[in-house]
């Protein structure tokens, strides 16, 4: 399975400024897999190390932290060589052992020749817990997503649609696949991008009985979230914490999709949830996206922290906790309008976040909302208005555009590409491209029209 972060660890590997590194994701995502296939394929060997799998392996940090000493002692617990230009060092489920995410200070200090990687699915929790573990500028950086809806077409062998895709949205023309495509998202929006659960979708085949395999596995892994709130959050929380993760597709749906803590449960108030929300995006399953006041830059100056919309990790996830079927996402303009606006927007959070894009949404008394407002690759404050389907009239973004007078304006729906009335019309499929080219990352010629 090709994932998007080989080529970011490839860039780690040959930066001349290298310092060791930590991978952040939520559980399930693939940092262990993406891990060991980057070792495979750019190094002679891996040292390889599972906090988890093999508890005795902390004692190696019980003693000095010096990293030659270090190496010299996992050399001999694994039986193997460790060159520092030919090994790549890894210490999974880093967070089960305190003294070696302390010990990766010394290396970035005293022996900076080895390559050495961290991950772990809880680290943020234990980093905000505990923040004095932190390396702080000893470390470089990186985190890893769901599969976005690009890599889940190459999972499934669409590379030549995908290319097809970004080259209509570098053009502005429209995509002849566009029906096609369509139907590729909404199985998307089903499957969603956690490795397993694509792996099992791809591996089964079309047709009701690999859906029933995939929420299968979807329900695994919501399981093995619950199992960490259980395991590892404060006991004072825990309820709490509990209450609140189970809350998000009923927040989602609601007409106004703004957190709102009395959705929760009646009479529940910020002070009583703001630890347990704080312990949910510290564990990458849930994402916040604040409200601003103002389309104006720089945007964290108009920041309203009170107001917020509460994303869940993978969009797949989500619908399994609507318990959808494939009918309930085709288009329609039956009641389900509104949960189909859910999982369009999560959807489109999904994609925004997978490239490291954290966008706020804009919003005004009189209840005038944008979904999504970022700044692009120059400057730029852009409106992102999401529709679920071809039915686009809103007097939202009409509102933000006469307010703040955006240079262009986007509407991601299930229409197809094009440009009118300075608005530019991107398909809900093109949302992953759309982000690199906002971000500089992706080609955007003309994309202002």
């Amino acid at each position: 399975m090709e994932r998007r972060i080989f080529a970011a660890l490839q860039d780690w590997k040959t930066s001349p400024s290298r310092k060791p590194l930590l991978l952040f994701g939520a559980r399930q995502v693939g940092k262990t897999y993406a891990l060991r296939v980057f070792g495979a394929r750019s190094y002679e060997n891996v040292a390889f190390i599972d906090f988890a799998r093999d508890a005795r392996a902390a004692d190696i940090f019980e003693g000095s932290l010096d990293p030659r000493a270090l190496v010299a002692q996992i050399g001999a617990y694994l039986r193997m060589d460790i060159d520092p230009a030919k090994t790549l060092i890894v210490f999974d489920e880093v967070q089960l052992c305190e003294r070696a995410l302390t010990a990766l200070k010394y290396f970035c200090d005293d022996a900076p020749t080895y390559h050495v990687a961290a991950a772990g699915s809880l680290l943020g929790v234990k980093l905000r817990r505990e923040q004095a573990l932190f390396p702080v500028g000893k470390v470089d950086m990186l985190a890893l997503h769901p599969l976005g809806f690009d890599e889940f077409l190459a999972a499934l062998g669409e590379g030549r649609l995908a290319a097809l895709i970004q080259e209509s949205l570098a053009t502005n023309q429209s995509l002849g696949l566009h029906e096609r495509a369509l139907e590729l998202y909404r199985e998307y929006l089903l499957v969603g991008g956690m490795p397993e659960v694509v792996d099992a979708f791809v591996s089964s085949g079309a047709g009701p009985a690999p859906l029933d395999h995939v929420r299968s596995k979807q329900l695994e892994i919501d399981q093995a979230y619950l199992a960490d709130i259980a395991k590892y959050a404060p006991v004072g929380d825990m309820p709490r914490i509990s209450e609140a993760w189970a809350s998000v597709p009923a927040q989602l749906a609601k007409e106004n999709r703004k957190f709102q803590y009395k959705a929760i449960r009646s009479g529940a108030r910020a002070s009583q949830y703001e630890g347990a929300l704080a312990w949910l995006v510290s564990t990458g399953t849930v994402t916040r996206c604040f409200r601003v006041g103002e389309g104006t830059a720089p945007l964290a100056t108009f920041e309203d922290r009170a107001s917020f919309k509460l994303y869940k990790v993978d969009t797949g996830l989500l619908s399994a906790s609507y318990q959808a079927l494939p009918e309930d996402v085709q288009p329609s303009d039956d009641k389900a309008a509104r949960f189909r606006g859910a999982l369009a927007e999560n959807y489109v959070m999904q994609q925004l976040v997978s490239r490291d894009v954290l966008p706020h949404y804009w919003g005004t008394a009189s209840r005038a909302e944008v979904e999504f407002v970022v700044r692009d690759r120059e400057g730029n404050v852009v409106p992102i208005e999401v529709k679920s389907g071809t039915n686009v009239r809103s007097s939202s973004l009409g509102v933000y555009r006469r307010a703040y007078g955006p240079r262009y304006a986007v509407r991601i729906s299930a229409r197809n590409f094009g440009f009118e009335g300075g608005i530019r019309s991107v398909p809900l499929y093109a949302a992953c491209y759309l982000a690199d080219g906002l971000m500089g990352a992706g080609p955007m010629a003309g994309f202002v029209g």
